[in-house]
């Protein structure tokens, strides 16, 4: 029997107010006339409150970059090799945002050292380099991205992480006074994405002790500050930001399900990002998640948050046979949901019938 043995986050900071802590935290990793480049969410390009605390030295660079979609591999390659021809080498790349900024900037740091197209890396332990010193600073809390081994692209082809050892963060720096204030219906669908989490880990064929620790108080914290709680306080966003972290680690050592298989397909085909598109599917997953599912629909209706719906009423078949190959090609989901013979339940037939209720 072969186990999993995974790298973690090696430097981990967490509190109010640790953001004043950057420079000194990035000091000791700078090389001589080497920038650091800070990948910033272009949500915050005219946000001088968080800007200006960015503490740029030399030729440290502020680069804001766009999320109205997910990273795309051709954008990590722009990025990327515009850096080197520029610099040749940077001291680090710290990303600032939600779980797409973070993902973009640990692929940036990848693409940094690797030779090739991000998309030549998309899939499980392609990356046999590491990648440039890099850090995350998340200003939305849910999605995982600041301790996962995997930063998701879509490709020419596909939508699939580029999973390796060398992806997770060398630092993270957890401050819950950037996620304070974060649009209503943002903060539900990430602090959906880290519920979902939970729900795909702790019913999972992968489920073992250690991703049951971490996803059992992740789930605690989701259902304590979504389900229970009346109003959002800054106790709200600290303990997002811990079960984030915690659903984060519980996937490490697991795997997510149905609900990130078949929101991959949407992503893929029709730009749906993440958060939105796991809560458009998960609404329809009672089948196999029966109380996840149940308590889901309690916090959409506790929040007022409208999912959307009939996204896939005008696609052609094509359109369908595409997303149902990306959602296919994620044995790994498909096989913690359902155990090793999950092709027997999962046939092109039932994903174009699941698919056409969204």
């Amino acid at each position: 029997m072969s186990f999993k043995n995974f790298p973690m986050v090696r430097m981990v900071v967490y509190g109010r107010g640790c953001f004043a802590q950057t420079a000194d935290i990035l000091a000791p990793h700078r090389k001589k006339d080497k920038p650091f480049i800070f990948l910033v969410d272009d949500f915050f390009k005219d946000k001088s409150a968080l800007t200006n605390r960015i503490p740029l030295t030399g030729d440290d660079e502020i680069i804001f970059a766009s999320t109205v979609y997910e990273p795309k591999t051709t954008q990590v390659d722009g990025l990327a090799n515009t850096l080197k021809e520029k610099y040749g080498e940077v001291s680090g790349v710290i990303g600032i945002g939600g779980g797409s900024m973070l993902d973009l900037a640990k692929a940036v740091a990848l693409m940094m050292t690797n030779t090739g197209s991000s998309a030549d890396y998309q899939g499980w332990d392609l990356v046999k380099v590491p990648g440039a010193y890099h850090v995350g600073i998340p200003t939305l809390s849910g999605t995982g991205a600041e301790v996962s081994r995997t930063t998701v692209l879509t490709g020419p082809e596909r939508k699939l992480g580029m999973n390796s050892d060398y992806t997770p963060f060398d630092q993270i720096i957890l401050d819950p006074d950037l996620i304070k204030n974060a649009p209503k219906n943002q903060r539900f669908y990430t602090g959906m994405d880290c519920y979902i989490h939970c729900v795909e880990s702790l019913t999972g064929t992968y489920l073992n002790a250690f991703s049951r620790a971490y996803g059992e108080k992740a789930n605690e914290l989701c259902e304590e500050i979504f389900l229970h709680k009346n109003d959002w306080d800054d106790d709200s966003d600290e303990k997002l930001m811990m079960a984030s972290y915690l659903g984060g680690m519980s996937i490490a050592y697991s795997q997510v399900g149905v609900a990130h298989a078949l929101s991959y397909g949407l992503s893929f085909l029709l730009g749906t990002k993440h958060g939105i598109g796991n809560c458009i599917v998960f609404d329809h997953l009672a089948e196999f998640y029966p109380e996840g599912v149940r308590n889901f629909k309690a916090m959409v209706e506790k929040h007022g948050i409208d999912i959307p719906k009939g996204i896939c009423a005008n696609l052609s078949d094509a359109d369908f046979e595409k997303m149902i190959d990306v959602a296919l090609f994620l044995a790994p989901l498909w096989e913690n949901a359902l155990g090793k013979n999950w092709r027997d339940t999962i046939t092109r037939k039932k994903l174009r019938e699941m698919y056409e209720k969204m």
